[in-house]
């Protein structure tokens, strides 16, 4: 990704093909250079390997994201802008979005993964919302070498450093282990705002002779082309490419983020639209801005502020540099919104305005350097119709996985142990999740919750993914992974109201990797469909292979519930002895993906069985229905490592234990059938909860004593809570030592 020292000449690059090493393919560039009329010099083909790089132009992706489910009636703004809208009533919005920082992350994971927040706190406040809470989803390889542990400590202090420093809470998110994401780590983060419905802004750039203001930290050379790097396989054999890395300050990011919402606030009829300046830097967020409005424009690069010297227009134009945003402001209003920008000591600098010729025109010292149509960065990009072939593994799936589970609270222990199920707080302690004073629930729970502020209402919010399950059944897993999040959000008592996604997957160019996406796909929307839960924004991470090898289909899933009545907000440990313990749903010998498989054989294998979605969203209902009506007490989703693991959960910090008794043979209790939960109920309420849930529950027995103990048709576990706890908590430290 080196930039070239000496300017080749349009015939020189015809000759020489530079652009393969930006992602570019010989087609591509001949498609641009006979879109264009002529061969494109240095800048212009730069340029466009930016904007048709996957990240930007969903080139294989777009024909998949089409089908996704992104209305209904309460979204106010989906797919598209820099993060979706939906209403939640008092006049308020919610807006949210998750990004992937996966290969910086790889190569630079403290700056990787700081920068991936930066940067998705930017798409948040774009839109005039306040940036009230982060969520993180994160996948690693098992912790059993350095190298993964130095990964996981520096992602890990990457965010924690990042949020901390700007003032938003860290309050929830997910961290996976499993052989698969050892070369490959993913790092996604999402971010939560809120807003007053009136208040919504578009990055838009119309109206001829309006201004171009950037504003926020100058332009440097890191992370130059870090869109074509995204969209790109790693090989362990190259140096890695940390120039194509950012480099975040969060300082300047809260003073960006102030100064943004105040002009959006006071300055509202000044501002015609606002952009962060995300993947591919200056030329993605100035040229989507044209081409959603319609317009062209023409940029001075000498007016760029730049913190280096004889930056070429490739290096501005595609740099990444952090905490800088793109304004368009009405002509003779520039001076009025530069002054907030300049009361937070921000560069505020007109650099351009708007065109009404549809073109796309760069001057620098005088000449121009670039001169194309906007259109011809942004819709002739190209789109691939790629047909995905089922992987060989999935045609020949091997027989039912049968665990021999001979001593229940043996396996109990190892499941606990387990990273995937083990006390994650020597993470999440590193991170803020109280700073704003509106987190109820912070990170360790089903879902994290925040209260709204000027309202009666709160927030649920999760992440989920399962690369286990889509590794076995792509279009199954997908529609697991909607209805795990979902479940997650229910069980706080508050109701699913919409997604965004991070896409991580393969070499999309692969058949069978782009079988994977395109079959997860079918299962989002049926799920998100069924759930009531539409797609309003999100992103892709394609190519997540190192020397061919693909990481797992791991879509991950971030969701938002509301909860219109604070009293109703319910959280998964037991309150108090004598209550009666319930599971919703149905248990079957479900191993086939399970966190048992993976811990007994070292792989998953097998057919998944199917996921019933009517009866999910039944399940679902029924609890949410309980909640509402002061039945429950406690409740907690069924999944990793099945009941006994979340009975066991649901007595940590107690001080509670539990006795119940199942007619279910003891294996079953690491089963992982989906459309589950555990519910208390305090014995007051035993009738109108029986009332209510018909066969859909059953009563398990009660809390109480200091022990778990679970009687199975052919086995028993009797555990102190305490020792079962200890195991729980002692495991993650101790293999990150």
């Amino acid at each position: 990704m080196r930039m070239l020292q000496t300017e080749l000449s349009p015939a020189q690059i015809k000759t020489e093909k530079p652009y393969r090493q930006w992602g570019l393919t010989d087609a591509e560039y001949d498609r641009f250079a006979e879109k264009l009329g002529r061969l494109p010099n240095l800048t212009e083909i730069g340029l466009a390997s930016g904007m048709w790089s996957e990240h930007c132009a969903y080139k294989y992706s777009k024909p998949v994201l089409k089908t996704f489910w992104t209305k209904n009636d309460r979204v106010l703004m989906g797919p598209g802008e820099g993060a979706g809208v939906i209403a939640i009533g008092e006049g308020k919005a919610v807006v949210f979005k998750a990004e992937s920082h996966n290969h910086p992350s790889a190569v630079e994971p403290y700056q990787g993964a700081a920068t991936g927040v930066g940067g998705i706190i930017r798409d948040i406040f774009s839109i005039g919302a306040k940036p009230v809470a982060i969520l993180d989803s994160l996948a690693f390889g098992y912790p059993d070498n350095a190298h993964t542990k130095q990964l996981i400590d520096q992602v890990v202090a990457g965010i924690g450093d990042y949020g901390n420093a700007i003032g938003i809470p860290t309050v929830g998110g997910e961290t996976r282990f499993a052989p698969t994401y050892a070369q490959n780590p993913l790092v996604n983060a999402m971010c939560v705002g809120v807003m007053d419905e009136s208040a919504i802004q578009r990055g838009k750039a119309a109206g001829t002779g309006n201004s171009l203001l950037y504003v926020g930290a100058k332009t440097g050379r890191d992370g130059i082309n870090g869109a074509s790097f995204a969209s790109a396989e790693f090989s362990t054999e190259e140096e890695a490419n940390r120039s194509a890395v950012q480099v975040g300050d969060p300082f300047m990011e809260k003073l960006l983020v102030d100064a943004c919402l105040e002009v959006t606030r006071d300055h509202q009829e000044a501002l015609v639209g606002m952009q962060d300046m995300g993947a591919a830097g200056l030329v993605s967020s100035t040229v989507e801005m044209a081409d959603k409005a319609g317009y062209g424009m023409v940029l001075d690069l000498d007016l760029v502020p730049q913190r280096e010297p004889n930056m070429t227009p490739f290096e501005i134009m595609l740099s990444e540099s952090q905490e800088r945003m793109m304004l368009c402001v009405k002509a003779g209003r520039e001076a009025e919104v530069s002054a907030v920008f300049k009361q937070y000591d921000l560069d505020a600098v007109v650099i351009g305005h708007v065109t009404d010729d549809g073109r796309y025109t760069l001057l620098q010292h005088g000449e121009t350097v670039c001169d194309v149509p906007v259109s011809l960065l942004t819709d002739d990009a190209p789109v691939y119709y790629q047909q995905g072939v089922k992987p060989q593994r999935l045609v020949h799936p091997a027989t039912d996985f049968v665990p021999a589970v001979t001593d229940p609270e043996a396996t109990l222990k190892k499941l606990l142990a387990d990273p995937n199920v083990a006390d994650k707080t020597s993470l999440y302690r590193r991170y803020d999740a109280q700073v704003q004073t509106n987190t109820i629930e912070g990170p360790g729970g089903d879902a994290a919750v925040i209260r709204v502020r000027g309202t009666h209402r709160a927030l649920a919010m999760t992440t989920d993914s399962n690369g286990r399950y889509l590794a076995l059944d792509p279009e199954v897993g997908g529609a697991i992974t909607v209805a795990e999040a979902a479940r997650n959000l229910v069980a706080t008592g508050a109701e699913p109201i919409g997604i965004t996604d991070c896409l991580n997957y393969g070499d999309p160019t692969k058949p069978e990797q782009f079988y994977s996406l395109q079959e997860s796909a079918k299962g989002i929307v049926a799920a998100t469909k069924a759930l009531n839960t539409p797609v309003i924004s999100g992103n892709v991470s394609l190519y997540n292979e190192t020397n061919g090898e693909a990481i797992d289909p791991t879509p991950m899933i971030g969701m938002v519930g509301l909860i219109e009545d604070l009293t109703t907000i319910t959280t998964p440990r037991f309150k108090t002895a004598g209550e009666l313990i319930y599971l919703l749903g149905d248990t079957v010998a479900d191993f086939n993906g399970s966190l048992l498989q993976q811990v007994e054989t070292g792989t998953v294998a097998g057919n998944l069985m199917p996921l019933d979605l009517k009866l999910e969203q039944h399940v679902q209902q029924v609890v949410l229905s309980a909640i509402r009506q002061h039945l429950v007490s406690a409740a907690h989703d069924i999944s990793d490592g099945g009941l006994a693991v979340a009975l066991a959960e649901m007595t940590f910090h107690t001080g509670i234990g539990a006795q119940v008794k199942l007619a279910l043979p003891a294996a079953q209790l690491f089963s992982e059938t989906q459309s589950r939960f555990l519910v208390t109920i305090p014995t007051a309420q035993q009738s109108a909860f029986e009332t209510l849930a018909g066969d859909t529950a059953t009563l398990l027995g009660t809390t109480g004593g200091d022990q778990l103990a679970i009687a199975a048709a052919d086995g028993r576990i009797e555990a102190p809570i305490s020792a079962l706890q200890t195991i729980w908590e002692e495991s993650l430290p101790c293999l990150l030592k």
